[in-house]
């Protein structure tokens, strides 16, 4: 059975005075020993405590010597160092520092909790070893939390769990101990108990020492460590056991121990929450609240006790090298040496006045300032002049940054997902996946003066955010941006009016639909044009399919050409005339997915066949095909979670049902109702403030890309109806 937290409450004395005085900051020779070296990520869903968290790690660790709060009046936390995120109290980019424990040289990422600017997740967790997954003790395991828990599981990164807010009216560990267990599939293991519950919250019981753990001081600076209270002390060995158990799974020689009812070493017990930590086989959970100055510290012993060092993870790159068969890669081990020669990956850019800053991670060998490097991708040397270590925004000159380390490069033109190498090795590492967008707008300046400054600072933040797409409308003339949700464009518009003094005309939100065939259709296309010289002759046979819903590609070509029939170098022709006129579907101008093309006939002419012949041929048979598939339109399907009181719970869910949504699940934990569901994303539009007006205020909600899923017809007409009547009026007006 679960251990259950109806625990006593139990109130240390605390002494009156404390004088606590931390070390000045300087970064320790242990960097360059790997085993000394922790890269881990601060990642969790919204509002989780995650920056506040960090805020606690950078002054227990001496790197600052006053926190401030997310939303202080004092100018904001550390690591939150825009503009826009201080006023709003949210993170929006991530940041990067690097901080010392206990002779441990630990780079930590604190990333955004919102799922607009999940892209910062994504490429921070791609160069990470280790990861700490930040869960409110109220909310568990919230919509956002499974996002990260995903990214985590792509890169194969190691995590702890942090349950925070223990001083929270209605926390409950043991509540999200089970969603750990069935929301993410995982195997928590809880090395902590607390001493009292919401406001009576003094402590934690360490359940490895089995020593009840106090912070006292003005900031939690002055750890106490004590017998544990008498009212506790049954309950935490009943938990010790349950742990002991647990972790017996992953030792036989704890097992074994177990059986025999012999004495198990500390130092043992440790190494086995370490190796099956590494293994990714369970979680180690502790608890506290960062607010309260409480849990940090042995959160932070955690990290250099169970996360791992660059040493500890195999990192594999792609041999360019290597003879393979079309479709196949080899991979080779990476050394983690410093003197071998360098393999890097450039993981964010960022535009700024005096040329662009690029975050990289060493992975092998090192960067040393003035030296050249290959950019894999464009085959360019490119000298790195200046390097930092970056601390949020402020940043320290350094000569030199071996692997392992985290570090950035000022004027080194990139894009975010290159490699880097010493010249003469041939070697790629895998880049970082990047989400479509869901959501489109219009912009145009306000002020024609101004256009310049706009194409500027579009063209930055689409160097900067993968995620953030810009594109032309080429019948109408308009610019159109792109992005991951509403508060992700809005974040951009407005930086463009602050950072560019550029404000902008924005139009209405709209969904990026997609296109579908739903049939099959055999081709067998002929272009025969003659002008009087040599003319234009191509000949494609074929079919088009349409693929499974769960396909990994959207779009599949497969050459069956036999005998020459068409010429080998005609092929690549063939496949973009075909992929562009997939650009715009034939309901809505719509991009076209879920499309297998086979090519398995054909013919040419000696004279006038040639690659522009058949890449038209292959466009004008793509357009006409699709016209026979029964081509229908999908829409992007928003996974939701609604946080209200209890008493709208009724009302809410109602409204939702009345937005095409399916309610997948309700649960109401201390009055709280929470709501998780699956909308339209063309029906959320202003969705916060009809559920403030639902709710009087008190409501609030989440919400995250989950699937294309097709259209209802009646909805289709409509939403064709209305795209070409868009249309035709911006051709009027242009």
């Amino acid at each position: 059975m679960p251990l259950q937290y109806d625990l006593p409450v139990v109130v240390p004395r605390f002494p009156l005075h404390f004088h606590w005085h931390p070390q000045p900051f300087s970064f320790c020779s242990t960097m360059n020993d790997l085993t000394k070296l922790r890269n881990i990520g601060v990642s969790a869903h919204i509002d989780s405590g995650k920056t506040t968290l960090t805020e606690r790690i950078l002054y227990y660790s001496g790197r600052i010597h006053r926190m401030q709060e997310v939303k202080g009046g004092e100018g904001g936390a550390t690591m939150d160092f825009m503009d826009l995120e201080r006023e709003r109290g949210i993170t929006i980019a991530s940041a990067a520092t690097s901080v010392e424990w206990n002779g441990y040289a630990i780079n930590v990422i604190d990333t955004p909790g919102h799922v607009d600017f999940t892209v910062e997740v994504e490429r921070s967790l791609r160069v990470l070893d280790g990861a700490v997954l930040v869960l409110c003790a109220v909310g568990g395991v919230q919509s956002q939390s499974l996002t990260v828990d995903r990214q985590m599981n792509r890169y194969g990164v190691p995590r702890i769990a942090f349950i925070n807010k223990m001083d929270r009216v209605g926390a409950n560990p043991t509540s999200v101990v089970e969603q750990i267990k069935s929301k993410l599939n995982d195997s928590p293991v809880l090395l902590q108990i607390p001493i009292g519950c919401e406001q009576n919250f003094t402590g934690i019981v360490d359940l490895i020492s089995m020593q009840a753990v106090y912070f006292d001081g003005p900031m939690g600076e002055v750890v106490r460590r004590e017998a544990i209270p008498d009212g506790l002390l049954e309950f935490a060995r009943s938990a010790r056991h349950e742990m002991l158990e647990t972790l017996s799974l992953y030792s036989d020689d704890l097992m074994v121990a177990l059986l025999e009812e012999s004495e198990i070493d500390v130092a043992d017990i440790r190494a086995i929450i370490r190796d099956a930590t590494l293994a990714r086989q369970i979680t180690p959970v502790l608890m506290g609240t960062a607010f309260r100055n409480k849990g940090v510290q042995e959160l932070l012993d955690a990290v250099t006790q169970y996360l791992p060092n660059p040493t500890d993870r195999e990192i594999t790159a792609i041999d360019l090298d290597a003879e393979v068969n079309v479709g196949e890669t080899r991979t080779v081990r990476l050394s983690n040496s410093p003197d071998d020669p360098l393999v890097s990956m450039a993981f964010k850019t960022v535009a700024e006045p005096f040329g662009q800053l690029t975050y990289f991670r060493v992975y092998q060998g090192s960067i040393c300032r003035g030296d050249q490097y290959v950019n894999v991708r464009s085959g360019r040397k490119v000298r790195f002049g200046r390097l930092l270590r970056m601390h949020a925004n402020d940043r320290q000159e350094i000569d030199m940054a071996t692997a392992g380390e985290i570090v950035a490069v000022v004027g080194v033109d990139c894009a975010s997902g290159d490699t880097f190498v010493s010249e003469g090795i041939k070697v790629s590492l895998e880049n970082i996946h990047v989400a479509d967008p869901v959501i489109r707008l219009s912009i145009e300046p306000a002020k024609r003066d101004t256009a310049d400054r706009l194409a500027k600072a579009l063209d930055r933040f689409r160097r900067e955010d993968p995620t953030f797409r810009v594109s032309t409308d080429l019948e109408t003339g308009q610019t159109i941006i792109a992005g991951m949700g509403q508060l992700h464009l809005e974040v951009y518009v407005e930086r463009i009016r602050r950072e560019y003094n550029c404000p902008c005309i924005v139009g209405e939100p709209r969904v990026a639909y997609r296109e579908r065939p739903t049939k099959s259709y055999e081709f067998n296309h002929r272009h025969r044009k003659q002008t009087g010289g040599s003319g234009q002759y191509a000949h494609i046979v074929g079919r088009l399919d349409a693929l499974d819903e769960d396909a990994e590609e959207s779009i599949e070509f497969v050459n069956e050409i036999t005998g020459g029939r068409i010429p080998k170098e005609y092929i690549p022709a063939v496949e973009n005339g075909f992929r562009q006129g997939l650009a715009k579907g034939p309901l809505c101008e719509c991009e076209v997915v879920g499309v297998k093309i086979t090519l398995t006939d054909g013919s040419h002419h000696e004279v006038d066949s040639s690659e522009m012949a058949f890449k038209i041929a292959s466009f004008n048979c793509m357009r006409e095909a699709l016209r026979r598939t029964g081509v229908a339109l999908q829409e992007p399907i928003m996974k939701v979670e609604i946080e209200v009181p209890e008493q709208y719970q009724g009302p809410v869910s109602g409204y939702l049902s009345s937005k095409r949504g399916i309610i997948t699940s309700s649960e109401t934990r201390q009055g709280i109702c929470v709501i998780l569901g699956e909308v339209p994303l063309a029906e959320m539009f202003d969705y916060a403030n009809e559920l403030r007006s639902m709710t009087q205020g008190r409501g609030g909600f989440s919400m995250e890309f989950a699937r294309y899923k097709q259209v209802p017809k009646s909805i289709q007409d409509e939403v064709v109806a209305r795209r070409r009547e868009e249309k035709q009026a911006q051709v009027a007006t242009s």
